[in-house]
């Protein structure tokens, strides 16, 4: 893909040797932090889930109400989180990581002791804030501390297990602290998470002041990208709750989508740019982009989709849906460090994401085959470690070359776009796959007399639709992965990567 005329390309600038890397000698420990700290922020999406029937029997707040317990953090992380990224290049990685971990803390300590709806949406959206903050410094960090190609490769293979597991894990956590603790450790969990995490990072990470000319912040490119977001995430969430026609739904999207296009066009212009073109320019890093994006809506019917069968048809405990979930984790762990240990290396991305997406497809259509007398071992299991290892084998090497070869002033909004696109594709595929869910049941149910029976077989319909059409988005995901996506190695260099500047 070729560069914007008016936008001014630069190479990638040499960087440190291992000698010059403050980070190199403690690297390992500083994964286990970062790894922390991204676990803590990719299960928060989904823990609350399981704990909202208590937490709404205990707050008394409508079911209208409860939607927005998770919109609210999905409104505030999506749309911020290229403001996060740059807040970190401009300020240094480690100040925006230790703050987020902070922020998050305390902001889910108010949300544990809410006595209200409003208390708790507050706080959600308010860790919405520091995720954005904390989310892409995490990747920034991990980006600049693994600088030799075979350790980067290990390093991002755990990295991705975490971003594709942990909301798998959140279920699993979610069901556990709410059936023998309470709804509120839901959220009291988090301070653990960010303690262990603020007190290692705070003595293994060094702050290193940006060399040369300090990125300046953007902003009206800011205002409109943070704009286009928050109009595209709320009025997919709309969505859910009305019909495409509203005004409610349209109405944003078509503000978020001209805002989106001011802010191209600022980028294009200004001299500096919150979200430099030459990063989504670039043929890989597009692909990998495009990958991570579509594998945010596809995973989307997995973990939703999966649970309301496991729980409503199969009547699992929310403890026994999260332990469902597991085999599916090992399998992607399995996955997406063997992909980026052995594989990447040796043969690059482009065969690898495409070939997980399709994995990931076939997957999801053999999950379509479930019916009323199907079972977890006979129509669950099978397809969902094919899955792991398909989601695994595409997530782990996409968001490695999302990142590989970024100037340092701009690894930060890089590592935030990776994260923006895997925000905003969960937030398109609870929309669009719940719309498309929801109009199966109807058309099933059309003209007939409900009984229990019928209803139980009108549910199956409408997951096994939303895990077809989550197959066909794999599929799309495969060849605009396979079609930007360039063939062989990417040759980085030891010491060519970007250079260690917080």
């Amino acid at each position: 893909m070729p560069d914007s005329p008016t936008a001014t390309v630069e190479a990638p600038r040499p960087v440190a040797a291992h000698s010059d890397n403050p980070h190199h000698a403690r690297r390992w420990l500083i994964l286990v932090m970062i790894g922390i700290a991204q676990l803590m922020v990719v299960l928060d999406a989904t823990i609350v889930n399981i704990a909202l029937p208590s937490a709404q029997a205990d707050l008394g707040f409508s079911n209208d109400a409860r939607q927005w317990v998770v919109t609210a953090y999905a409104l505030a992380f999506g749309s911020l989180l290229l403001l996060g990224g740059r807040v970190g290049d401009i300020f240094g990685r480690k100040y925006a990581f230790l703050v987020g971990l902070a922020g998050f803390a305390v902001v889910s300590a108010i949300g544990g002791a809410a006595n209200g709806i409003e208390m708790l949406l507050i706080s959600r959206a308010a860790q919405g804030v520091f995720g954005a903050l904390l989310a892409p410094a995490a990747l920034s960090l991990l980006t600049t501390t693994f600088t030799d190609p075979k350790e980067r490769g290990r390093a991002f293979g755990i990295f991705g297990a975490i971003a594709g597991g942990g909301a798998a894990v959140g279920l699993l956590l979610g069901g556990v602290l709410t059936e023998y603790l309470d709804w509120r450790w839901c959220m009291f969990v988090n301070i653990v998470f960010a303690v262990v995490a603020f007190i290692g990072s705070y003595f293994l990470l060094r702050h290193e002041p940006v060399l040369g000319d300090r990125p300046k912040l953007d902003v009206p490119g800011t205002l409109t990208a943070s704009g286009g977001l928050f109009g595209l995430v709320y009025g997919f969430a709309n969505a859910e709750s009305h019909d495409w026609s509203s005004v409610q739904v349209w109405g944003f999207l078509a503000a978020g989508v001209v805002l989106l296009a001011v802010f191209v066009r600022i980028q294009l212009t200004t001299a500096h740019p919150l979200l430099p073109m030459r990063i989504v320019l670039d043929r890989d890093r597009a692909g990998a982009y495009a990958a991570v994006f579509l594998l945010g809506i596809g995973m989307f019917a997995i973990f939703l989709f999966l649970t309301f069968y496991l729980q409503q048809n199969l009547r699992f405990t929310p403890i026994e849906s999260g332990l469902a979930f597991l085999p599916m984790v090992g399998a992607l762990m399995l996955s997406a460090t063997t992909a980026t240990t052995v594989l990447l290396p040796r043969i690059g991305a482009r065969p690898l994401v495409p070939t997980g997406m399709v994995i990931g497809a076939g997957g999801l259509f053999w999950m379509s085959q479930i019916g009323i007398t199907s079972t977890y071992a006979d129509g669950v299991l099978y397809p969902l470690v094919l899955m792991g290892l398909g989601i695994g084998l595409a997530m782990a090497p996409a968001m490695n070359v999302a990142t590989l070869g970024v100037d340092a002033h701009d690894a930060g909004v890089a590592s935030a776009t990776v994260n923006t696109m895997q925000q905003i594709g969960g937030s398109i595929g609870t929309a669009l796959l719940s719309t498309l869910a929801a109009d199966a049941a109807t058309s099933f149910l059309a003209g007939k007399q409900p009984t229990p029976l019928l209803m139980a077989e009108a549910a199956i319909d409408s997951y096994t639709t939303a895990f077809t059409w989550a197959g066909f988005i794999f599929l799309v995901g495969a060849i605009l992965s396979g079609a930007l996506l360039r063939s062989g190695v990417q040759e980085v260099e030891e010491g060519s990567a970007p250079a260690v500047h917080m």
